[in-house]
């Protein structure tokens, strides 16, 4: 087994930053409080359906919330947190696509085809139409759905966009990565287009406000049309903490001690999106939805370590299979929890919602087998045991094969050059390249000198294409147990062989340039039907719009910003 040791400074210095304050087991700093006796009085069951407010936010790192130390303020989330119950056993996937496609589907990416990447904005493809998804199960339920924010599930034709898949209302944006005020996005150089979308409409006359403002502000609007004794199902999914770092300056100036500038930068938007959390739950009470309402925080993947986000003491970030990029912020707030005020360590995983919140809204289940999600609310309500004993991370066969994997080294029914990774019980494994591996603590400082940003590096080097731990035991994953549990690895790589025969055909058609937002007036939106199919095969001429005011020179910028960047950290780790 390789010899770990920390470079650059010892455990104590580690301590008097605050880095490894708080404990593990007991990562709330707010203390958990005894339940009111008045609580025991709910009923067993909920005299209607609860209204259901989904918020999910955007590359926000493990670390970063108040209540796991992180010198961020988020008052709100930690407030919701511990009068809630907090999940600090909960999983989501390492990328934007695969998280939102678990969620809405309730199934693994490899049920679905969308087990590599994400779906990228000239792809022909989306979220396959055959998938009931979860606000068509709530719609059958009597429920009004409705969906603000990031969508990043397809939109090449209109059967993709949110309105056709089970929301009532829609705004948003369709791609994964916009400017929160111009939203303008560029997927590569000149190849840019604006992405507001309300319903399936270019929401031209909404550029210039900030992203995070204007979808709070559209809950509020929507909660205050709505009659609380119709149940109601909310999709909140900011844009926030993506990049680009952009911020209103007074949260900024919140911040202006903070060293690192792009720490700072991504500081001031986590407080933005907090309070931004705290005018929907205001707007919930304020017009008579809050007794009856079930709030589910979750985040989509780790945080980018380069573009603030800290995921610390975890390992790895986002893209990556190590914990630091698929463990969760997750907490749920509800007057209706039985068991209030506490952290649960319930194994649970972002499919798990899609069964949970259909059981509450008392929906039909029985016509859509083969979810690999599980009902996990008794034991977020009333700290039962989970039904969940295993998450499958993924599976994918398209990703660079690690260059010193093979067949033989997975005992001959797996070759560990695919990426892939299983959580069985306590035991958890990685085959292939999992992705940067070094542990970083917050970049708090304006220099991070080498060793610093290096907390540790594995000095078993890149030779290696399989890892086991105990995540129980070493939830950091610091310590490679492949070697003395051979028989937990077949275990697990026989797992991973059940799994793999369950998949589907990966979903990854090549880039078409019909999807130029030059071709549908300057905005990204769809540009694929059955019926002018053969007509594009010859291409076409592109439509100009009127409103399209300027090209996108901001997404000339930040892909050149973006390049400079990655060649800056390369070079630097």
């Amino acid at each position: 087994m390789a010899v770990y040791a920390l470079t650059g400074f010892s455990l104590v210095s580690l301590l008097s930053f605050g880095y490894l304050s708080w404990d593990w087991m007991k990562p709330g700093l707010v203390a958990d409080v005894a339940m009111d006796p008045m609580e025991k009085s709910l009923p067993p069951a909920f005299s209607r359906p609860p209204h259901i407010v989904f918020i999910l936010t955007d590359d926000q790192g493990y670390h970063d919330v108040g209540y796991h130390g992180s010198d961020i303020q988020t008052p709100t989330l930690d407030r919701l947190a511990a009068e809630g119950v907090k999940l600090e056993n909960y999983y989501i996937q390492p990328i934007c696509t695969p998280s939102r496609s678990q969620l809405i589907t309730g199934r693994y990416q490899i049920h679905t085809g969308l087990q590599h990447s994400i779906i990228r904005p000239r792809q022909p493809n989306c979220l396959p139409l055959d998938q009931v998804t979860l606000p068509q199960k709530l719609q059958e339920a009597g429920y009004s759905t409705h969906m603000v924010g990031k969508w990043h599930l397809g939109f090449y034709k209109k059967e993709c966009l949110p309105t056709r898949r089970g929301f009532d209302t829609f705004l948003g944006s369709l791609t994964g990565n916009v400017d929160y005020y111009t939203y303008d996005n560029c997927d590569g150089p000149g190849v840019c287009g604006y992405d507001l979308h309300e319903g399936e409409k270019v929401a031209w006359d909404q550029s210039g406000k900030y992203s995070t403002f204007l979808y709070a502000q559209r809950v509020n609007k929507i909660l205050a049309s709505h009659s609380p004794k119709e149940p109601i199902f909310i999709y909140m999914a900011f844009q926030a903490v993506h990049t680009p770092l952009q911020s209103p300056k007074e949260y900024i100036y919140r911040y202006r001690a903070m060293g690192n500038v792009a720490r700072r930068k991504y500081a001031a938007m986590v407080t933005c999106m907090d309070e931004a959390v705290k005018n929907i739950t205001w707007a919930l009470k304020k017009y008579g939805y809050y007794d009856n309402s079930v709030i589910v925080f979750s985040t989509d993947n780790g945080g980018q370590t380069f573009s603030g986000g800290s995921n610390w003491p975890l390992r790895g970030r986002k893209g990556t299979y190590w914990e630091g990029g698929v463990r969760g912020i997750g907490f749920v707030h509800s007057p209706l929890i039985k068991r209030k005020r506490r952290t649960s360590w319930a194994l649970v995983h972002i499919t798990d919602w899609y069964p949970t919140l259909v059981s509450l809204a008392r929906g039909n289940l029985s016509n859509v087998p083969g979810l690999d999600g599980y009902n996990v609310w008794p034991a977020i309500s009333e700290g039962k045991e989970s039904p969940r004993t295993e998450i499958l991370h993924n599976i994918d066969p398209l990703y660079n094969h690690a260059k010193y994997g093979s067949l033989e080294d997975g005992f001959g029914i797996w070759n560990t050059a695919v990426q892939a990774s299983i959580r069985v019980g306590e035991w958890k494994l990685l085959t292939g390249d999992p992705g940067y591996s070094d542990w970083i603590p917050p970049q708090t400082l304006t220099n991070f000198p080498g060793s610093w940003w290096n907390l540790e590096r594995l000095t078993d080097g890149p030779r290696k294409s399989l890892w086991l731990f105990n995540i129980s035991a070493d939830p950091y994953e610091r310590y490679d147990l492949s070697e003395q549990r051979p028989d937990v690895v077949r275990a697990l790589l026989a797992r991973l062989v059940h799994y793999n025969r369950t998949a589907i055909p990966v979903r990854y058609p090549a880039e078409n340039p019909r999807a130029h937002p030059d071709f549908n007036g300057g905005a990204w939106g769809p540009w694929a039907s059955e019926d002018d199919a053969e007509q594009w095969e010859g291409g076409g001429q592109p439509l100009r719009n009127k409103n399209r005011k300027k090209k996108c020179k901001i997404c000339k910028l930040r892909s050149f910003f973006r390049k400079l960047n990655t060649r800056l950290m390369s070079n630097r780790i």
